[in-house]
């Protein structure tokens, strides 16, 4: 008998040492907090790491057409949604290529720039993304007051100048000429496309070494005001999309968006908020404008050019894939991008929207 308690006692202590084995007892048992709440709570480690200083990088153009990121510098809404442990370094650049170039080698971390330059390099080196919108439009076509151009048709046998090879605004140009059935050549039988920087456009423009060109704002309104140009295509009948077309977009790099992807949304905020400041206080901003700009070019602009800049173009943080696509095949047929065929356009990696969806999602 004494046997039998002894294995009923034993059977029964292997089981209770078998069940608090398993967890089904004691507070002091490990529970895998895998699937709990607790589990999306960054650990002290983790908060800590994310507070480290950091030196962001932002790349902006000398130019206008700019002005959102100009108004998020000035207004401190970078610095404010990064937070205080982030030190911003603004990197200026006078065209799309050599900003492309530079968010492809690292040598800055997010920025604003056009989409025409941004697809080209993309489809090189495939290492940023666009992550939002920033304004549509904002370029026009004006040609010289004695060139005898009065239409598009008139291009021929004329000189043209767009700010850069493969600029958003020469893609434009070859739409426009397209529609019209002109051809790009570089005799008089077609329409001739030369490559100079908008401030040297205006100093040809006087000489009469151009005959037209298509270029961002303000720079067209300062040459009619000068009454040295009229304007040919207003921007709002530029292509695609009659002006409603990505001019200035936000990108990002791979490595800053897998590492610092909260800042990326905060840069994608700070654009928002700038872009509302803008539409709200639209005089403080041409001073804000301005402020940042005589920093980045050197000098000022007249508050009255600046304003003729943001009254020809669309603030928007929203992006038409279509639209870059279209321009992409354009810069395919030009030559500007070698490495993809029209058959084998895919640009839908080039765009990350879903930090802008999750920003909107929050208003």
């Amino acid at each position: 008998m004494r046997n039998k308690r002894f294995t009923v006692f034993a059977m029964l202590l292997l089981v209770a040492l078998v069940v608090s084995a398993c967890g089904g007892g004691g507070s002091n048992t490990p529970v895998n907090q895998g699937a709990g709440q607790a589990s999306n709570e960054p650990s002290p480690e983790a908060e800590a790491e994310s507070k480290k200083p950091l030196t962001v990088k932002i790349g902006i153009f000398k130019n206008v057409t700019h002005a959102p990121g100009y108004i998020a510098l000035e207004k401190g809404y970078f610095q404010e949604l990064f937070g205080d442990h982030v030190t911003i370094e603004v990197l200026a650049f006078d065209n799309g290529s050599d900003f492309s170039t530079a968010i492809a080698t690292e040598e800055i971390d997010l920025g604003f720039v056009g989409p025409g330059p941004s697809t080209n390099q993309f489809t090189k080196s495939k290492n940023f993304r666009v992550i939002s919108g920033s304004n549509n439009g904002g370029a026009v076509l004006v040609a010289g007051k004695d060139s005898g151009i009065a239409s598009v048709k008139d291009l021929v046998g004329k000189t043209v100048a767009i700010p850069t090879k493969g600029s958003t605004n020469e893609i434009s140009l070859r739409l426009l000429l397209q529609q019209e059935g002109l051809e790009v050549t570089t005799d008089n039988s077609g329409v001739q496309i030369v490559a100079r920087a908008p401030a040297d456009t205006l100093t040809t423009m006087r000489t009469k070494e151009i005959d037209a060109t298509l270029i961002p704002e303000p720079w067209a309104t300062q040459m009619e005001k000068e009454g040295i140009a009229n304007v040919i295509v207003p921007w709002d009948q530029i292509p695609p999309n009659n002006g409603d077309y990505p001019l200035v977009i936000l990108v990002a790099g791979d490595k800053f968006l897998k590492e610092h992807r909260d800042l990326a949304k905060q840069a994608i905020k700070a654009n928002q908020q700038a872009i509302a400041f803008i539409q709200s206080n639209p005089d403080e901003a041409y001073e804000l404008i301005n402020n940042r700009l005589k920093e980045l070019a050197g000098k000022g602009m007249e508050i009255e050019l600046i304003q003729a800049a943001l009254s020809h173009l669309r603030l928007t943080t929203d992006v038409s894939q279509s639209a870059i696509e279209e321009m992409a095949k354009v810069s395919i047929e030009a030559g500007y991008i070698k490495n993809v065929t029209l058959d084998e356009l895919d640009l839908s990696p080039f765009l990350d929207l879903s930090l802008l969806e999750e920003v909107k999602a929050e208003k």
